[in-house]
């Protein structure tokens, strides 16, 4: 759903029908193009078993793999970018994204590493919502809340897979869902496509399309926590982070928006100018005492539907770079807060408090209960589309 923040009114009054702008079948180049001195080679695919789940049914392997190095591994389990190895300002490669080595792993994946969100990403309000007069009732797994599509969400789905070639080079993982009526209380059956794609120019693109038989809810991200250090090799308090957002949507004790937009200016919240991670974290500030660092949604600044830079996270001693671009109208930043020693990821890591972030594009937190926020409301006859670019460059000393 490709809507501009600003446009309120417009979306209330045509709840469901804002359709992304990028046409999905578009898939040159997004944001990077090559030099013209160079000929990117074809992104080559790979497809391979990848054990059971617990229940027997078969768990695939697809990975992704361009002419510079940059190597994607998706699992049909939950949609899970299991790794992500990008290189450095010297070439070296390493994996950029926390995780666990085995479907097992991942069977008890309360951190959502990596993981495809749905039907409805981050928290909706005691699990309930009114929708065109009638009352529904989620499943509650976060307190009284609902958290991250419920107790059985889209990151728990088997995905039915395939791999395609591109013209222009590229390749793409399409993976699909059906989320019948009733799932974890939603109304409607839900179908959806996802693509991964890997462009020769080291963009990761994510495209989401859905289609439902009753108006519900939706809101899809990609929930991967990032270090460009290297997953699990040193806290991020040092990469400097830019998110382009004039206001953040602060929340009650249990992290749900209070409705209100705030200005970021004067506030350990604003990002506007590249900033260590760890430059205000810990500040005398309510907000960060109640989320126990950033776990907040930023309100993006556009000024029309289409693509805009969400944010760039930068990490000055590997010299990696990650531009996240988006048609949603929010970002949500968390900071590993919950990441508490506990986790062994990995080559055995084990994954500290604030070993890596999550940059998660979607709609704002508990819409279906703010009126003043934009509508995650699909209906029958429109279709979900959203698109999310991770784009990857390198620089030296200077990430800004």
């Amino acid at each position: 759903m490709s809507v501009d923040a600003n446009s309120v009114e417009n979306l209330q009054r045509g709840a469901g029908r804002a359709i992304g702008a990028v046409p999905m079948n578009d898939w040159r180049p997004i944001i990077a193009s090559a030099p013209v001195d160079e000929a990117p080679g074809d992104v080559l695919v790979g497809r391979e078993p990848f054990g059971h789940m617990t229940d027997g049914r078969a768990v695939e392997l697809l990975t992704l793999t361009n002419s510079h190095g940059i190597e994607l591994r998706v699992m049909t389990y939950g949609g899970i970018i299991l790794s992500l190895r990008v290189p450095d300002r010297d070439g070296q490669l390493d994996d950029v994204v926390l995780g666990h080595e085995t479907v097992a792993g991942y069977m008890d994946n309360d951190a959502y590493f990596g993981a495809i969100i749905g039907r409805y990403a981050n928290r909706i309000a005691d699990g309930r919502f009114t929708l065109d007069g009638t009352a529904h009732t989620l499943a509650t797994n976060d307190g009284a809340h609902h958290l991250h599509g419920g107790a059985r969400g889209f990151d728990q789905a088997l995905w039915t897979a395939n791999v395609e070639r591109r013209s222009d080079g590229s390749a793409r993982v399409v993976l699909r869902h059906v989320s019948p009526h009733g799932d974890e209380g939603y109304p409607g059956a839900l179908r959806i496509r996802l693509c991964y794609t890997l462009t020769p120019c080291d963009e990761i693109v994510v495209d989401y399309r859905a289609t439902t038989d009753r108006a519900t809810p939706v809101n899809l991200t990609q929930h991967s926590y990032f270090n460009l250090a290297g997953a699990g090799s040193r806290d991020v308090l040092d990469h400097t982070l830019t998110i382009h957002a004039a206001h953040f949507t602060p929340v009650d004790a249990g992290l749900i928006p209070t409705g209100e937009r705030r200005p970021v200016a004067d506030t350990p919240f604003d990002f506007r100018q590249p900033t260590p991670i760890g430059a205000r974290i810990d500040a005398d500030d309510a907000q960060l005492r109640v989320a126990g660092g950033y776990d907040h949604n930023f309100v993006l600044t556009r000024s029309g539907s289409g693509l805009v830079l969400a944010a760039r996270l930068a990490d000055p001693v590997s010299g990696r770079i990650l531009d996240v671009h988006t048609t949603e109208p929010g970002l949500q930043f968390y900071s590993g807060n919950f990441l508490d020693g506990t986790v062994r990821g990995k080559g055995g890591v084990i994954y500290e408090h604030r070993s890596a972030v999550c940059l998660e594009p979607q709609h704002f937190p508990d819409s279906p209960n703010q009126p003043a926020f934009p509508s995650t409301v699909l209906i029958p006859g429109a279709e979900y589309r959203s698109r999310t670019v991770f784009a990857f460059t390198t620089r030296h000393v200077d990430a800004h």
